[in-house]
């Protein structure tokens, strides 16, 4: 059936009520003194066995217990539809709808409900000054009255929502689509609007994000009709930056009512912190009625994935954006809601608790990013630190110090600076390195050990010898004992930049580095996401002959357009704005008429790729924002970090109280 606006006409005035879903609420019968790590974790086990959180959706509300919010609909209410979301073509269907007895076919009933009931926190105070944010927001489900918002006819028949709803005019067409709209903009911006628009999905109504991919001869789209958290990041931004804000608000706040979802595979659930890899709007029968159905959002969290992999990356994305839409709206209110603080709290925990590990750097398993498939990066992977070092800087700037939060900002502060140091220090290869490297002796029991993590010398690939310039380096993919991965990955490298994690030294050097192998990392299509391919017996036993991963094709070498927005961001920050434009520039004679694919293959970026979607959300969104970022650099300035001193200057080695401790960054400085 396909899905369409419909503006509902009745002959009474119904009205919506909005039963905000309240995480580990009280109205389970649990109310915790004081929230702990560990009283995370037991909570959650504990609200498993009390309800059923596995799907979000509208309930009626019923004398015991509220978890989420429905759109009514009168019975006896009829509706028209119109052809054009004002959203383009959503994936999900928009409200409730019931099919007529007597009809060939469904009428879609959609009750506007007016947005401004996500402004209002869940708790009972908004502010987190004086009291324990994570207390707040876990006692507090039943001190708040649902908010009711009254639907109101107009007298020509149309339905009148405090001025919060879709415009619409007097012939019935959407007019938000033409909003600021520029129409002296160039026919491919124009078409790639289009697209952008035509993959937003609704939900009861209202814009939730957009699908990974559009493509309508794609028969079989497997998980690329869903929202994904790391898809949506350049579609927010684009939305952002083109002053449409509702999108991304409504994105955060529904993937922040995810996160309490109880996930479990085979009987294990994961940290409570845990954000999806992505979610989609389906319709269910409402009350197992046949001829009526809700809008249910299904979330996956790694259990549908390939591999069942948990996405760490998609918290840390979610921070991230969280941070964007405040600096580029000025809406810092959203941050500081109560329910807003106490995610971010549940990522930074699951991300900083203690365990084995003796670096800073935070170890995941393969595919817990991007690259979500085998591609031997479990361990360390550049792309997980660099993103969780932008996370940790984000987080910094937006959590509200108090009495409850001051041990987490001190180890966010511990975590920077400790990680900052690690990657500068010993993920960082140039030609001088390299050479240091080849010199190595191996075997070094000793605490001023060079060689600390016992790199052989004859791990230094044969391609490296001859292919690293003199000037220029950039930051290896992978470190662990006895092992330096030594590949290239642009993700982590231009997220080096974009957060200052490198030095400004090391951060021209990685551009530089660019520039100076266009070839290999751009030629037809801009970017690279790994140089070089794995091939032949690498391929075989790394990948375990990963059919999708062939040499120079998707993960494996892939060229991927997606990659220019955060390209155009780093070149900006490094003032070589020249160096984006001439990546733009490339992709915009063929990606038009390419059909907006994901990936090319080949060493040079010659082909589409053989498994590639055409219509893919993140490709057209990348080369938006890509273009708002060059036509307006100062916007660029609210996405990146420049270097932070203090940072620097903060060690734990000067607060132990023994001689046994010896820091490592004085040392690098002698």
């Amino acid at each position: 059936m396909k899905s369409s606006t419909c503006i509902g006409i009745s002959s009474m005035k119904p009205c919506c009520r909005i039963l905000i879903s309240y995480k580990s609420s009280s109205i389970f019968g649990l109310s915790p003194p004081k929230m702990n790590r560990s009283g995370i974790h037991n909570l959650s086990k504990s609200l498993s066995k009390a309800v059923d959180r596995r799907r979000f959706h509208c309930y009626k509300h019923s004398k015991s217990q509220i978890v989420g919010y429905k759109c009514a609909v009168d019975s006896n209410r009829r509706a028209f539809s119109v052809s054009d979301s004002s959203w383009g073509q959503s994936r999900g269907f928009t409200g409730s709808f019931r099919v007529d007895k007597g009809r060939s076919r469904g009428v879609l009933v959609i009750p506007k409900v007016a947005s401004d009931f996500r402004n209002h926190s869940t708790s009972v105070d908004p502010h987190v000054n004086e009291k324990n944010f994570e207390r707040i927001y876990i006692q507090g489900g039943l001190n708040v009255k649902p908010l009711v918002i009254e639907r109101i006819e107009t007298g020509n028949g149309l339905v009148k929502e405090d001025n919060t709803g879709v415009d619409v005019n007097e012939s019935g067409v959407n007019i938000d689509n033409v909003k600021g709209l520029n129409l002296t903009e160039p026919e491919i911006e124009k078409e790639a609007w289009k697209i952008l628009r035509g993959a937003v999905v609704n939900y009861c109504g209202h814009p939730v994000g957009t699908v990974a991919a559009n493509d309508p001869a794609d028969k079989q789209p497997l998980n690329y009709d869903q929202i994904f958290i790391r898809d949506f990041v350049p579609s927010a931004l684009a939305f952002l930056l083109n002053g449409e804000s509702e999108i991304v608000k409504n994105f955060l706040l529904h993937t922040l009512q995810l996160q309490s979802w109880e996930k479990t595979v085979d009987c294990y659930s994961p940290g409570q912190g845990l954000m999806p890899a992505s979610f989609k709007v389906r319709t269910a029968p409402l009350d197992g009625s046949s001829e009526a159905f809700e809008e249910v959002l299904d979330a996956d969290f790694g259990e549908s994935a390939i591999g069942r992999v948990a996405p760490v990356d998609s918290g840390l994305w979610w921070i991230i954006l969280l941070r964007a839409y405040g600096k580029i709206t000025g809406d810092y209110a959203l941050q500081e809601r109560v329910d807003v603080q106490t995610g971010i709290g549940l990522i930074l925990n699951l991300c900083l608790t203690d365990g084995f590990d003796m670096f800073p750097s935070l170890l995941v398993t393969d595919g817990s990013c991007m690259i979500d498939r085998r591609m031997g990066i479990h361990g360390h992977p550049l792309e997980i630190q660099a993103l969780f070092y932008s996370a940790l800087r984000c987080s910094r700037e937006m959590l509200t110090v108090n009495d409850a939060t001051k041990n987490l900002v001190a180890a966010i502060n511990s975590r920077l600076s400790a990680l900052s140091f690690h990657i500068r220090e010993y993920y960082w290869v140039d030609m001088k390195k390299i050479n240091e490297i080849y010199r190595y002796k191996t075997e070094e029991y000793s605490t001023d050990a060079i060689n600390k993590f016992n790199i052989y010398p004859d791990q230094i690939p044969s391609w490296l010898v001859d292919w690293i310039p003199d000037e220029g380096g950039y930051f290896i993919g992978n470190l662990q004992p006895a092992h330096m991965d030594f590949r290239f990955f642009t993700l982590g490298n231009l997220w080096t930049i974009v957060s200052s994690l490198g030095t400004s030294k090391q951060n021209e050097g990685v551009l530089n580095l660019i520039e100076a192998k266009w070839d290999d990392f751009v030629a037809n299509m801009p970017l690279k996401i790994i140089y070089p391919a794995l091939e032949s017996d690498e391929w075989r036993i790394i990948t375990g002959s990963d059919p999708k991963n062939t040499p120079w094709s998707y993960h494996n070498g892939g060229s991927w357009p997606t990659l220019l927005w955060q390209f155009t961001l780093a070149c900006i920050k490094m003032g070589k704005p020249e160096l984006a434009q001439k990546a733009v520039a490339l992709a915009e004679e063929r990606l038009s008429a390419d059909q907006w694919p994901e990936y090319y293959d080949t060493r040079s970026g010659r082909f589409i790729g053989k498994q590639s979607r055409l219509f893919q959300t993140w490709t057209v969104a990348g080369f938006l924002t890509s273009k708002m970022l060059l036509q307006n650099p100062q916007k660029a300035s609210l996405l990146f970090w420049e270097e932070d001193y203090e940072l620097l200057e903060t060690c734990v080695c000067g607060l132990g109280k023994t001689g046994r401790r010896k820091c490592s960054r004085l040392a690098a400085k002698s």
